[in-house]
């Protein structure tokens, strides 16, 4: 999977994006993630990205010329599933919408950043929007990063246990069930004894179980009637 991510800022996700898992995934080249500095398709001497809006109020918006430039040049390059904008009133991404995307070759993630983007972007170029959560973030890149990693761990090969993903929080729309390790008994606390059994059904049972309980305590929106 390949996912371009345009950004006037993108020294912003070199860190996420160069370790742990998501480091991993690049090593094993089931993931190539590219980062485009929006300003490199600037306008005039001063690599101009931003303007301000038409009709007055505070802020600067991102210009449509060196945007669809820059997706111009990639999409001259190979054909794209998508080109997503971060944005705060996008869909609000979960993990369906993580799985879906991890089924996609070619991707293009676009970072708001000002007060936002060109409108005739969001009508004309962008094919989804999303957002991570009900509240505003200085630019895209942080949540840019939050897809990436969300939807780069689904990735067949990108985990060691390829299993591990499928008991993530919200894969059934439950929630993940309580998970223990070494040592058994610490300070008189016990680990559940159907966990030591050996009894792989029954442990599947009992975490079944526990999920359906913590989803109804903390999470009962999600339970379907």
């Amino acid at each position: 999977m390949r996912i371009d991510i345009i950004s006037v800022l993108p020294e912003l996700l070199e860190s996420p994006l160069n370790h742990s898992i998501m480091k991993r995934a690049q090593q094993k080249q089931l993931l190539e993630v590219v980062l485009h500095p929006l300003r490199d398709y600037g306008l005039g001497k001063n690599k101009q990205v931003d303007d301000y809006q038409y009709g007055g109020g505070a802020g600067m918006v991102m210009m449509i010329e060196p945007i669809l430039n820059c997706i111009n040049q990639l999409k001259s390059e190979r054909d794209y599933d998508a080109v997503i904008y971060m944005t705060p009133d996008g869909k609000t991404l979960n993990q369906k919408i993580a799985n879906q995307l991890s089924l996609l070759q070619n991707v293009i993630i676009l970072c708001g950043h000002y007060k936002g983007i060109d409108e005739r972007i969001r009508e004309h170029i962008i094919t989804m929007e999303i957002s991570i959560g009900d509240y505003v973030l200085s630019g895209g890149e942080l949540a840019a990063a939050v897809v990436v990693d969300t939807v780069g761990r689904l990735i067949p090969g990108v985990l060691n246990d390829e299993t591990s993903a499928l008991f993530d929080s919200f894969q059934d729309d439950l929630l993940a069930p309580p998970v223990y390790t070494r040592p058994e008994i610490y300070n008189g606390w016990k680990v559940p004894e159907v966990l030591l059994s050996g009894h792989d059904k029954n442990i599947d049972d009992w975490r079944y179980e526990q999920s359906l309980l913590r989803t109804k305590e903390r999470r009962p929106d999600l339970l379907k009637d």
